[in-house]
């Protein structure tokens, strides 16, 4: 069982925008004042120059174009809606925004098994939708693969039975507990568990102070040191900048590298980048647009698939 995968799937974007049904509760968006087709644009461009980091470093990188047919702002962050494991299961999942549900779209299996991968079993969550019930795919779940843990941030993209289906289903270890940002003097529930934590093969990158319950704070802190991972803490102001939002890959060789967006990177300070750098290289990319509009960075973009081939 592998922590990191070298294959990513990517969904280069058609109508991106500020999603008006996401902004409700992701409180990571904001309005830009620039027409739609602009917004698009300024998007492709970022995600053309961040394909070409991946795979410069031999990363191997599926782009599907998305649909403009299903009007979809937010397919950029595929993440959310499917994850891929190593048994060859797929999970598809129920998404809290009506017009992102329009996302999932059973022809990038089709691409997937044309690339070689093999599609054992779908396991669909989907119906929860009925019930307002929603677990945003590996936005929600923060998969350590190799110990069989699953984090989860409840929130109202994520839901703790549904999650604990999900964990019985994968034969995952549930650590739950809630994370808060500030916003406008409240604290309100984190929308998604990767903005604030990420988890590498020796390490983790944690936003601790957004964990308010000094319980389910101390939990965390030792399944993770139990699991050998090193912790390293980011501030809440560096959360807002995305530095939770990252995610490790494979590149050439089996070298994993550290994948980040330019604005994660640059409010890192530099011993935190010394102890990151010590596990892994850096990989940074310019993803202003699509965060600021998107309310998602750089892990949200990529779903990691850890098919067998066939």
């Amino acid at each position: 069982m592998q922590q990191t995968t070298n294959t990513a799937l990517m969904i280069r974007p058609v109508n991106f925008r500020m999603n008006e049904q996401t902004a409700v509760n992701n409180y990571f968006q904001e309005d830009l004042d620039l027409k739609n087709a602009e917004i698009n644009a300024k998007a492709q461009e970022e995600f053309d120059a961040f394909v070409q980091k991946l795979k410069a470093v031999g990363i191997n990188v599926i782009v599907e174009d998305d649909d403009k047919v299903n009007d979809t702002p937010d397919s950029i962050f595929p993440n959310n809606w499917v994850s891929f494991h190593a048994n060859g299961d797929i999970a598809k999942y129920p998404m809290f925004a009506e017009n992102r549900r329009r996302e999932r779209r059973d022809e990038i299996f089709i691409r997937l098994e044309d690339e070689g991968f093999k599609i054992e079993n779908i396991v669909d969550y989907t119906s929860a939708e009925h019930e307002g019930v929603f677990l945003e795919g590996t936005g929600s779940v923060i998969l350590d693969r190799v110990n069989r843990k699953a984090y989860c941030a409840l929130s109202p993209r994520a839901d703790e039975d549904l999650f604990i289906e999900f964990c019985e289903d994968f034969e995952y270890s549930p650590v739950i507990f809630t994370a808060y940002q500030t916003v406008e003097d409240k604290r309100l529930p984190i929308y998604h568990t990767n903005v604030m934590m990420c988890i590498a093969e020796d390490f983790a990158v944690i936003c601790l102070d957004s964990i308010d319950d000094k319980k389910e704070r101390k939990s965390v802190v030792k399944h993770l040191r139990n699991d050998g991972k090193e912790i390293i803490s980011i501030t809440e102001k560096q959360m807002h900048h995305f530095a939770g939002n990252m995610l490790q890959l494979q590149g050439n060789d089996g070298q994993v590298y550290l994948i980040m967006s330019e604005a994660a990177y640059k409010v890192l300070t530099p011993n935190q980048v010394t102890t990151i750098e010590k596990h892994c290289p850096i990989i940074s990319s310019s993803l202003e647009t699509i965060e600021t509009c998107g309310g998602g960075s750089a892990r949200c973009m990529i779903a990691e698939v850890f098919l067998p081939k066939a």
